[in-house]
């Protein structure tokens, strides 16, 4: 069995290639009675637990010398209920592979993110989110999750059952417990609309409320050496169905956005002073375009360009503010940033460690092309992200610790409490678990 997609028998890699490990033993179950088995002699063999689904978190959270999970056995639909309008799904299920399912049942998820390479287990114990005005992460279209503690035994919780590990567990860092089946909210398959068109960034900072009230989902991209923008406006629509055309698609989706935009990277990785030539090409390069079909082909991309990213929540009504404090940052700082800034939005929820737990949110992620120095960008934009009291992705580069944490989230607290008592041996700890949520 190899390790991953990259990566040598016994080497564990991620998807952006910036974190490794070598765990003892690497054990792909194919039922849960077989991953419960696992738990269970990994505890009597002193060995720590970690499942990993695609490796597409930049952080170390699934990293462990011990025992290391890979769920892709677990995989495929358990059951559709089209009373409860709920689908069951095995953990180890890509969410591509749950979109199309669902899509040839009439049926969809409310919301994405736009990658849909992770596993829903991978996706929804980071926090993984699209960009919506009412309509929050896929964590918060969870019903009920099934998991296998540190005990070896399957709690299966729900807002009736277990609601308190509920609470936590829709967005559990991998903490709780080793997540075996998803249960989501779905509905009735839909059309939506989507507007993209370039648009300078001062008219979006300056009409930001408007655009993120008059549309069902509103996100932007900045590109950093420039004053432009890309925009895209999702809205349903009763159709018919225009998707784009095979020829357009292939022209801006894979030549434009993946093929030109990836030799851009490596010409800017060779020769930084050509990046804000390159920026000011490439915030041009995508024209204007409407097109109208299935949720899963609009909101997720094909993303070929490999990169590292850090992302940012920040209370709604501080974007603006903080939007300008790094456009400023990197105009002073005489970095070359290739990448463009994605801006998105998301609703308070009431997941204990959800980005966007009690507060309505603004998302601000930061990339580099893999193997260009990341550290400088990063640690400026970070500074300026905790200034205004912003929670990181827990599945992307951030230096935050248990005690910023504590601060930031009220119900901090309630979830270290209910790990203690679901995992007070520690079996599911690593070194990044043990940063993020203390010893």
């Amino acid at each position: 069995m190899s390790s991953t997609a990259s990566g040598t028998y016994g080497t564990w890699r991620n998807w952006g290639g910036n974190v490794s490990a070598r765990p003892a033993r690497q054990v792909a179950p194919a039922s849960v009675e077989g991953l419960a088995a696992a738990v269970r002699r990994a505890r009597e063999d002193g060995l720590r637990v970690k499942a990993v689904g695609t490796g597409h978190s930049f952080t170390s959270i699934a990293a462990t010398d011990g025992v290391l999970i890979r769920p892709q056995l677990l995989t495929g639909i358990r059951t559709i209920d089209r009373q409860s309008m709920t689908v069951t799904v095995e953990a180890g299920t890509p969410l591509k592979r749950l979109n199309a399912a669902l899509a040839r049942e009439g049926l969809s998820l409310t919301n994405m993110g736009d990658i849909m390479e992770q596993t829903v287990s991978g996706a929804t114990s980071t926090g993984t989110h699209g960009t919506g005005r009412a309509s929050g992460s896929i964590a918060a279209q969870i019903k009920g999750l099934e998991l296998v503690t540190a005990d070896g035994s399957v709690l299966t919780c729900s807002e009736k059952e277990n609601p308190e590990v509920f609470a936590a567990a829709r967005i559990g860092l991998g903490a709780l417990g080793v997540v075996t089946a998803i249960t989501f909210a779905v509905e009735p398959l839909f059309l939506l609309t989507a507007r993209e068109e370039p648009m300078p960034l001062e008219r979006v900072l300056s009409e930001f409320d408007q655009l993120w009230a008059e549309n069902e989902h509103f996100e932007f991209y900045w590109f950093p050496h420039t004053a432009n923008t890309t925009t895209k406006r999702n809205n349903r629509s009763a159709g018919p169905r225009r998707p784009v055309g095979q020829a357009a698609a292939w022209f801006e989706d894979e030549f434009l956005s993946n093929g030109v935009f990836q030799v851009a990277q490596w010409v800017g990785r060779a020769a930084p002073s050509a990046v804000p030539a390159i920026a000011r090409i490439s915030s041009r390069a995508l024209s204007a375009r409407t097109y109208t079909d299935i949720p899963y082909e609009v909101f997720t991309s094909p993303r070929r360009v490999r990169f590292v990213e850090m992302e940012y929540a920040v209370p709604r009504a501080a974007l603006v503010e903080t939007l300008r404090e790094l456009r400023t940052m990197v105009d002073r700082s005489g970095l070359r940033i290739s990448f463009p800034v994605e801006v998105r939005t998301a609703p308070a929820d009431d997941i204990t460690l959800s980005t966007a737990s009690g507060r309505d949110s603004a998302y601000i992620a930061v990339h580099m092309f893999r193997g260009t120095p990341y550290q400088a960008y990063f640690t400026a934009a970070e500074r300026i992200f905790t200034a205004h009291e912003g929670r990181p992705h827990w599945g992307k580069v951030h230096t935050r610790d248990a005690e910023y944490f504590a601060r930031v989230y009220p119900r901090f607290g309630e979830f270290t409490a209910l790990r203690d008592r679901l995992d007070p041996d520690r079996l599911f700890q690593n070194d990044y678990l043990r940063r993020v949520l203390g010893a």
